[in-house]
């Protein structure tokens, strides 16, 4: 049986640490691994006031679904029937990240180095129940986020799901990732045309800046894999994710301590380019009563 979300439930092992509020929108609020005395933060630990005003926004990551990022305007069109959302993020225009930021999650089982938790969202302006699972495994050498979704609505349901993480913005951290090309985004964050990636993302290369590159844009061929190297820390965080994963995000806002890689199985604004006729889009077309699953898993590695 389901409890009442707490705010704060930690899972150690001899060397790392994860911190996650279900009540806070199921929300990664610290990872980080201690070694010879020290401690590496891998995610931006939450802000002071993160769990007690439940702004996933402020935590080390948060769960996007029943869709990542930007839907425009908050409207779609499925089978002939217009979907209308809330506008979620004001003044911003669109829907973005769907539910269960927003919401608290209850805790289905809990160990010392595992947690599942859920959320249940009942049919409303979002005409689709659905229930959405985090399974959080801590080993020594890792963290595993297992995401499912079921659709327990009778009819099929358009879904997208993904990660938010939040990495600390150093002056020598570089990003890494292998991906296809990436969305150009209008001024309004909504795609408008793809075009090449930039060349310093792709493995072998020296690496993306956040400093020296703004970014807001999906790439799609998301091969789940990126890497994030911190040289001051002599440190790294390699991301791996399962193919059901087909987009990366890129957050690089200026003048801010942090960026975002977030994987995710649809691009920014999927429904509505699915109904242009794209098939690149990441959208998956959940049957009723099935789940769709995938995992992401973050390994860090000390390098000295």
């Amino acid at each position: 049986m389901s409890q009442m979300p707490p705010d704060h439930i930690e899972l150690r092992t001899e060397n790392s640490l994860l911190a996650v509020s279900p009540a806070a929108g199921g929300s990664i609020t610290r990872f980080a691994s201690t070694r010879g005395g020290s401690t590496v933060e891998w995610l931006r630990p939450a802000l002071p006031d993160a769990v007690a005003s439940r702004t996933a926004g402020a935590t080390s990551s948060f769960p996007m679904v029943p869709f990542s990022n930007r839907i425009q305007n908050g409207t779609f069109s499925l089978d002939g029937r217009r979907i209308q959302l809330p506008q979620n993020f004001q003044p911003e225009p669109h829907a973005i990240h769907g539910h269960g930021w927003r919401n608290p999650w209850n805790i289905v089982s809990r160990s010392d180095s595992t947690l599942t938790i859920d959320y249940h969202h009942l049919a409303a302006a979002w005409p689709w129940s659905y229930r959405a699972q985090q399974r959080f495994s801590l080993t020594a050498t890792d963290l595993r986020v297992r995401f499912t979704v079921t659709n327990e609505s009778s009819s099929p349901m358009p879904l997208g799901f993904g990660l938010h993480p939040y990495f600390i913005r150093t002056p020598e951290v570089r990003l890494r990732a292998t991906v296809g090309r990436m969305w150009r985004v209008d001024d309004t964050a909504i795609p408008d045309a793809l075009v090449a990636p930039p060349t310093e993302l792709a493995f072998p290369a020296d690496g993306l800046s956040p400093n020296a590159t703004v970014l807001d844009n999906n790439f799609i061929g998301f091969a789940g894999r990126a890497r994030i190297e911190w040289p001051e820390w002599q440190a790294r965080l390699d991301l791996i994710a399962d193919p059901i994963y087909s987009c990366l995000v890129i957050y690089t806002p200026e003048n801010r301590d942090f960026f975002c890689a977030e994987p995710a199985t649809n691009c920014i604004d999927a429904f509505n380019l699915a109904n242009q006729g794209r098939t690149d889009t990441g959208l998956i077309m959940l049957e009723p009563s099935d789940t769709a699953v995938g995992d992401v898993i973050f390994a860090p590695t000390f390098l000295d």
